[in-house]
């Protein structure tokens, strides 16, 4: 297994975190009723678009993992 294939399963996992931080910080946003000093349509168009890029980053993350870690890689020696 080469160094860049090894890179790109880290950054293949690293992007799953990412999906939970951002679904995580769209609902909080949406949902944590101590926001107050925030302005409640603020926070429903920042909750609404972290958790819509969230989404997108789930479906890219699962669509680079399949790539990644299930299928053979092309430039075996």
């Amino acid at each position: 297994m080469n160094e860049n294939r090894i890179l790109q399963q880290v950054t293949a996992i690293f992007s799953i975190f990412m999906v939970f931080f951002y679904l995580g910080i769209g609902s909080y946003l949406l949902f944590f009723a101590g926001l107050s000093y925030i302005d409640k349509a603020l926070r429903v168009i920042m909750g609404t678009t972290f958790i819509f890029f969230g989404l997108y980053r789930a479906y890219r993350a699962y669509v680079k993992i399949v790539e990644v870690f299930f299928t053979e890689d092309k430039n075996k020696e």
